[in-house]
């Protein structure tokens, strides 16, 4: 016996139609998206690896990495990447020595002791902190933190690596320490105040180890941007070649050296050209081991409640 015709069924038989065409479709979709930034990871590292073989070519490894002269525009150009490394090193352990001490506390006082009416009013703040150009802070550790440090330390230069190493770091070890503290549960601390703790070492002694995987990640992924920071060590730090430790004396990190040659002092194709990908290079495996190291050390102290 034939079904009786009905207009219902028919929207129904196209609606479930259509539907099943787009349940195939949004896996194609989702693929094709998640392939453009797998693709792009690849172009660049791709990119940087054959040009910086063309560098290395012509430079030893052993000059590479051994060499504290750089000089990649002189008569007779060397292209050792110690002093790079070294004022990146050096911006990099100034603003952990300020970021993490600074950057925990503000994180505990947000958790555990500011008012609901306070953490909404700071916490959109801090993170308006961490969404400014960093072109601004290195303005900012030009013209004001750097004059205040000259009346403090007279031998301070114009163009130091103290100054911009102040500046960066502490929003972002704030946030995310904040929000990895934020998210263990309130029973905890319950548990600690009930069995006599203060808040301070409920704080320090309940909290703080069952986020330990947040804030460890935190430390790890503001050392990782201080490394690959660009702008305010390009404005605040200078872009003296000279190794050494001196903080108070301009140095370049190896994002300051990409961006002083980018600008077209090195001419295509010659080796101090190819040297920026070597740079590069060099920086890209620093910054990779880094955020596995943060990846690795999540797991570790990883807690689950």
């Amino acid at each position: 016996m034939k079904t009786p015709f009905s207009a219902r069924a028919i929207v129904e038989k196209n609606r479930s139609r259509k539907k099943g065409r787009l349940e195939r479709a949004v896996p194609l979709l989702l693929f094709f998206m998640a392939s453009v930034s797998v693709l792009t990871t690849l172009g660049i590292v791709l990119t940087l690896v054959f040009d910086a073989a063309m560098f290395f070519r012509e430079v030893s490894l052993f000059e590479f990495f051994g060499s504290t002269k750089l000089a990649p525009l002189a008569a007779d150009p060397s292209f050792g990447i110690l002093p790079l490394m070294g004022g990146t090193l050096m911006t990099s352990l100034i603003a952990m020595a300020v970021a993490i001490p600074v950057g925990l506390a503000t994180a505990v006082y947000l958790s555990e002791y500011a008012g609901e009416r306070v953490r909404k009013l700071f916490k959109p703040l801090m993170e308006m902190l961490a969404g400014i150009p960093t072109i601004v802070y290195g303005f900012f550790a030009y013209s004001w933190v750097t004059p205040l440090l000259s009346a403090i330390i007279p031998d301070l230069g114009a163009k130091n690596a103290l100054s911009p190493g102040i500046v960066m770091g502490i929003p972002m070890v704030a946030s995310l320490s904040e929000d990895a503290m934020s998210s263990v549960p309130s029973s905890l601390r319950a548990g600690a105040l009930a069995l006599g703790s203060t808040r301070l070492e409920a704080a320090f002694k309940v909290v703080m180890p069952a986020a330990m995987s947040g804030i460890i990640a935190s430390f790890v992924l503001a050392i990782s941007r201080a490394i690959g920071e660009t702008m305010i060590v390009t404005i605040a730090s200078g872009s003296s070649k000279t190794f050494t430790f001196d903080v108070t004396q301009s140095m370049q990190t190896m994002t300051a050296y990409i961006v002083e040659f980018t600008s077209g002092d090195a001419g295509s194709g010659t080796v101090g050209y190819y040297s920026l990908y070597a740079v590069g290079l060099t920086l890209f495996v620093f910054t990779l081991v880094m955020n596995m190291l943060a990846r690795r050390i999540s797991k570790t102290f990883r807690e689950r409640y």
